[in-house]
């Protein structure tokens, strides 16, 4: 998706594995070329795949159908038999293996075996041919949470047979980023006595029905000069597309979106993702410099996002074409149709443009959002936010054991647990270029930093003393563990 030169295809791998799975509706990750490429060492700790027998609903009492969930597992640094075990949770994307993140030096230190599960329907792991709205029914974050206890209880069972032992339990400890990390907080909330604790990375916990922060944070991680050209740049496009709509959706390499709304919103996703992953300036520089020369602010951001939005990072028009979003088959693209099941259904996130100083256009409103979930999955279907954060919590979350981090830029930290409670620590890290992950992922967080690697962070320590506050947590959580003889108390 979204790659024409084979030179290209590389960099834009690097991107793809240090993202968790991003798509139009979340900023997420590009499907591109990484399958072609995913067999790279450096990039994964693992891409070997495993399988497992899922139970399709978790909560029928009659209904016994199973599907095939794809797993990876990497031992490497394990220490045998009853070192730790780190559960990375994939989200909402293809899970091509384990990527070679900060996971990787964590599980080294600790002497760690890490498995990771592949959320349900997506990659591999769909229990259907057809991905009708019918069938979505089983996609939710409650099935998932219950895909991952009870691979969890297999896999130790698994290892205890290995080893001709019955009711042996390693300490476990759940990691995710993003909505994974949202997954791997409920997790502990949910299944506390199957980890000694969780990382939640950027885990937004907070199901938000008008996502009005997003916008606003997106204004304060560009600075005063870069948010003016941005909201220019907007202010331009708007008019243009009352008078010269097909020229300009082609000046932008996206005459296939009919829709304006789905337009507007590509071009806002392409300014998110520099602060997002830690790329502010390939953005900004640009644009403020185009501004003080007095050139044409559109072609300049045209430029931009064909280059960079599309070419290096790799994103396909297709996702945001609403055509696109209604196929049904079961192939490479489908995570673009089951977020936004997800987004439709349970957790919203619509990043609509506050009705003050907003950088995105004013036309993506809640309007363009329900429409949006009504032509892709048809009548009825609608957020149940509030259902969510009932069951959840939202950032009340009562729940122990879990470290919360957040990067300073990210516009989605407003949606994550920003203030430590008892057992909750939280903390945000402060930098340039600090986005979505960089505890785990590094600066910037795409494309894939080796390792995690903070050096080109604005502020590496930053980093460090976040990553030293992590390290002393999980020390602290899994020693307990061994000391109860039990995963978790």
């Amino acid at each position: 998706m979204g790659m024409m030169r084979l030179s290209k295809c590389l960099v834009s791998l690097l991107f793809l594995v240090a993202l968790s799975g991003f798509t139009h509706g979340f900023v997420m990750s590009p499907r591109t070329l990484l399958n072609r490429f995913s067999q790279n060492s450096n990039y994964y700790l693992t891409t070997e795949e495993h399988w497992f027998d899922q139970t399709l609903d978790h909560y029928s009492p009659y209904d016994h159908r199973q599907f095939k969930q794809r797993y990876y597992e990497f031992l490497d640094y394990f220490q045998v038999p009853d070192g730790p075990i780190f559960l990375k949770i994939c989200g909402e994307s293809s899970c091509n293996g384990i990527s070679n993140d900060y996971l990787g030096v964590l599980a080294k230190k600790f002497g760690a075996a890490v498995v990771s599960l592949e959320h349900r329907y997506y990659g591999k792991s769909s229990p259907f041919k057809s991905h009708t709205t019918e069938n979505l029914k089983y996609l939710s974050s409650k099935q998932a949470l219950f895909d991952l206890a009870v691979f969890r209880q297999w896999y130790q069972e698994s290892l205890n047979l290995k080893r001709s032992k019955t009711g042996a339990e390693n300490s476990w400890f759940v990691f995710g980023i993003s909505y994974s990390g949202a997954l791997s907080a409920w997790f502990r909330l949910k299944f506390p006595h199957l980890t000694c604790g969780s990382l939640a990375s950027s885990g937004v916990v907070l199901a938000v029905y008008n996502y009005t922060d997003f916008d606003k944070q997106v204004g304060e991680s560009a600075g005063p000069e870069c948010k003016a050209v941005l909201q220019e740049i907007t202010e331009l496009v708007d008019r243009s597309l009352e008078s010269n709509r097909k020229e300009l959706k082609k000046q932008f390499g996206a005459a296939e979106l009919e829709i304006d709304g789905d337009f507007l919103y590509f071009l806002a996703d392409a300014a998110v993702i520099a602060f997002q992953y830690g790329n502010p300036d390939a953005l900004c520089t640009p644009l403020v410099e185009a501004k003080k020369a007095g050139e044409d602010l559109v072609a300049v951001y045209a430029k931009y996002v064909k280059d960079f939005y599309v070419g290096t990072f790799g994103v396909s028009v297709e996702t945001y074409n609403q055509n696109h979003l209604k196929n049904t088959a079961v192939n490479e693209g489908s995570s673009d149709r089951l977020w936004w099941f997800q987004v439709c259904t349970e957790v919203a996130y619509f990043q609509v443009a506050p009705s003050n100083d907003s950088v995105r256009s004013s036309k993506i409103n809640t309007k363009y959002h329900l429409d949006l979930c009504k032509n892709v999955f048809g009548e009825g279907i609608y957020p149940e936010v509030d259902m969510t954060n009932i069951y959840y919590g939202g950032t009340k979350i009562a729940g122990s054991k879990i470290v919360f981090t957040n990067g300073s830029q990210d516009p989605w930290r407003h949606a994550s647990k920003q203030t430590s409670s008892p057992d909750m620590p939280s903390y945000i890290i402060t930098c340039h270029n600090c986005g979505h992950g960089t505890d785990m992922r590094g600066c910037p967080q795409s494309p894939l930093s080796i390792e995690g690697n903070a050096e080109n962070c604005s502020a590496p320590d930053a980093v460090n003393k976040v990553r030293q506050k992590m390290i002393e947590h999980i020390d602290l959580w899994l020693s307990e563990c061994k000391g109860t003889g039990r995963s978790s108390m």
